[in-house]
C-alpha cells in the first residue's frame, strides 16, 4: 500500500478515481460536501451524480465518468448521511465526525476494488481528519486471497491520496504515515484470523510471528510444549492436550532504550475452538477459527508500536493452543496446576480461553510491567450483552477509562463493564483453588473475575513468590468476542470475517501511555 497527502486543487490530482462526499441540501437534493473543487468542476460533478440518482445515505456509493474539468478518470460520490463538517472543529464532536469520515473512506475503497489509485476530496481541515480519511481508506482496501486461484480482477486499491489544504503541513504527512502503519497492522491481524485452522495452528502461528518480526526492532521467544511443561504452564498444556498439534507460548518484546513505561498485552490464541469434550454445536463452528483474534491483535499492535518508534516498551504474550476433543483431551472435573501454582477445576472444557490466558497473565505480570491488558474473543455472553460491534472492557477503573478514551479516538467501540464481587463466589471449587466457570448469568463478568485472580502484584515474580500482601498491577480485560469477526455484510472499512479489532485501540493507548 502507498499513501500520501496533497494540497493540490482536487480537480488536478492524477488518480484513477476521485472520491467526493455527498450530503442532502435543505430541499433534500443531493449536493457535494465542500471538496475544494472549483465552482465549474463542482457543478459538473453534482450534475453527473444527480443524473444517476445519487443519494446522501451513509456509505452509499455512486460512480460516474469524470467531467472534463476533473483530471481523474472517474468520480465516486460517497454518502455521508448526517455528517456535519463543523463538528470537526469541536471537542465534543470531533471523534465522531472523524469516524464518519473514516467509515466513508473505507466504504469507498471497498467499492473501488480493481482500481489502482484513488484520491479523496473529503472534508479534511486538519491533520486529524487527514489521518482518519487515510486510515479508513487503507483499512478498507483489503482482501484475503491466499487460498484463491486464478487472476484477481478486483484487487484492493493500492495507492491512496488525501487531498487537503492541510497537506502543506508536516503534521498531515505524519498523520498519513501513521495511518499506513496502523492499516498494515490491522491487515496483518485480519490475515491471521482469516487463515483456516489447517494452515494456522500453534506451531505455524509461532513461525508466522517469527517471520513477520524479522527486520523489526522486536525480539521473539517461543516456548514449545516441552518448555511449557518444564515451567509449569498447566493451563496452556491442558487446553492443547486434546490436539495432535501441541501448544505454544510466544513472547514478542519491543523495548526501546528510552522507554519509561512498560505495557504487557496478553492475547488469547486458540487457533480453533471445537469446545473440546464440551463440544460446541455444529452450526457456526466454522467461525471458531477466529478464536485467536486476541493474540493476532496483540502481536500486530506491538509491530505497529515498534514501526512508529514510540518510546514505550510493549510486550505481547500470545497463548496459543488448539482446543480439540481428542483421546488425550482434558475432561470436565480435571484439575490443572497453572503457572505460578494456583489450581483450577475444569468444569467446562469450552471455557478454555481463560485457562491459557491465566498462565500467560502470570508470566506477564511476573515481569512487573506498569500495566497489563488482556485481549480475547472470550465469551458468547459479550455478544448477548453488547452485540457484535461493541467490545466490553473490565478491570481497574482508571485503566478501563483510559482504554475507552483511546478506543473512542481510534474509532473502535468499547463499553466499560463492572466486575461485581458477588459473582466471584460462583467460581468457588470444592476440589481446587478456583473453577473455570461460575453461575449461569453474567458470563462475561464472571470470566473477567476469573482472570483477575491471576494478575500478579506490583513488584513482579519476587513479590509473588514471597506471598506478601501487595497491590495488583493495574489491569484491563478486553472481551472482543463479537467485534473481532464480522459474519455479516461488509460496512464502512470493515469487510467480512476478521476485523483487526482492537489493534487501533491498543496503538492509541500505547501512544497515550508513552506521552505520559
Amino acid at each position: 500500500m502507498q499513501a500520501a497527502v496533497s494540497a493540490k486543487d482536487p480537480k488536478s490530482v492524477s488518480a484513477d478515481t476521485l472520491v467526493v462526499g455527498l450530503t442532502a441540501g435543505r430541499d433534500g437534493v443531493v449536493e457535494l460536501v465542500d471538496a475544494g473543487l472549483p465552482k465549474k468542476a463542482c457543478e459538473a460533478v453534482t450534475a453527473g451524480l444527480k443524473a444517476v440518482g445519487a443519494t446522501a445515505a451513509a456509505e452509499k456509493t455512486h460512480r460516474i465518468p469524470a467531467p472534463d474539468a476533473v483530471s481523474a478518470g472517474s468520480v465516486l460520490g460517497i454518502g455521508l448521511g448526517d455528517f456535519d463538517a463543523s463538528a470537526l472543529e469541536t471537542d465534543d464532536g470531533r471523534d465522531e465526525a472523524r469516524e464518519k469520515l473514516r467509515r466513508a473512506a473505507g466504504a469507498a475503497a471497498r467499492a473501488l476494488g480493481g482500481t489502482t489509485s484513488v484520491a479523496f476530496a473529503l472534508p479534511a481541515p486538519d491533520a486529524g481528519a487527514v489521518g482518519a480519511i487515510a486510515e479508513g481508506a487503507l483499512i478498507g482496501a483489503y482482501a484475503f486471497r491466499q487460498f484463491k486461484t486464478g487472476s484477481d480482477s478486483s484487487a484492493p486499491v493500492s495507492s491512496v491520496t488525501v487531498v487537503s489544504p492541510a497537506g502543506r503541513h508536516k503534521t498531515a504527512r505524519a498523520a498519513v504515515d501513521r495511518a499506513l502503519v496502523v492499516a498494515r497492522a490491522v491487515h496483518g491481524a485480519r490475515d491471521l484470523v482469516n487463515r483456516p485452522p489447517s494452515d494456522l495452528y500453534p506451531a505455524s502461528f509461532a513461525d508466522s510471528v517469527r517471520s513477520a518480526a524479522k527486520g523489526r526492532n522486536v525480539t521473539v521467544t517461543v516456548m514449545d510444549e516441552n518448555q511449557l511443561a518444564k515451567e509449569g504452564f498447566g493451563g496452556i498444556l491442558g487446553v492443547g492436550q486434546g490436539s495432535v498439534r501441541p501448544p505454544r507460548l510466544v513472547k514478542v518484546d519491543y523495548a526501546p532504550a528510552k522507554a519509561s513505561k512498560h505495557i504487557a498485552v496478553v492475547g488469547k490464541g486458540i487457533t480453533f475452538d471445537s469446545g473440546g469434550i464440551s463440544l460446541k454445536p455444529a452450526a457456526g463452528m466454522e467461525a471458531m477459527k477466529d478464536d485467536m483474534g486476541g493474540a493476532a491483535a496483540a502481536f500486530e499492535s506491538v509491530l505497529a508500536v515498534a514501526d512508529l518508534g514510540l518510546p514505550v516498551r510493549v510486550t505481547a504474550w500470545l497463548a496459543i493452543a488448539e482446543n480439540m476433543p481428542g483421546g488425550a483431551a482434558q475432561r470436565p472435573s480435571d484439575v490443572l496446576r497453572m503457572h505460578g501454582g494456583k489450581t483450577v477445576e475444569v468444569l467446562n472444557t469450552d471455557a478454555e480461553g481463560r485457562l491459557v490466558m491465566a498462565d500467560a497473565l502470570v508470566a506477564a505480570t511476573d515481569e512487573n510491567p506498569d500495566v497489563v491488558l488482556d485481549v480475547a474473543t472470550l465469551t458468547g455472553a459479550q455478544m448477548v450483552a453488547l452485540g457484535d460491534k461493541v467490545s466490553g472492557v473490565m478491570g481497574d477503573d482508571a485503566l478501563r477509562s483510559q482504554v475507552v478514551a483511546a478506543a473512542q479516538r481510534a474509532g473502535e467501540q468499547f463499553w466499560p463493564m463492572p466486575l461485581p464481587v458477588e459473582l466471584r463466589e460462583g467460581l468457588d471449587s470444592q476440589t481446587a483453588d478456583i473453577a473455570n466457570v461460575g453461575t449461569k448469568f453474567g458470563g462475561m463478568l464472571v470470566a473477567g473475575l476469573f482472570l483477575k485472580e491471576f494478575i500478579g502484584p506490583v513488584g513482579g515474580k519476587k513479590v509473588r513468590e514471597k506471598g506478601t500482601d501487595a497491590p495488583r498491577i493495574p489491569w484491563a480485560h478486553l472481551d472482543i468476542a463479537g467485534p473481532a469477526f464480522n459474519a455479516g455484510a461488509p460496512f464502512g472499512y470493515t469487510g467480512k470475517e476478521g476485523t483487526g479489532v482492537p489493534v487501533r485501540t491498543l496503538v492509541s493507548l500505547a501512544e497515550d501511555i508513552a506521552a505520559g
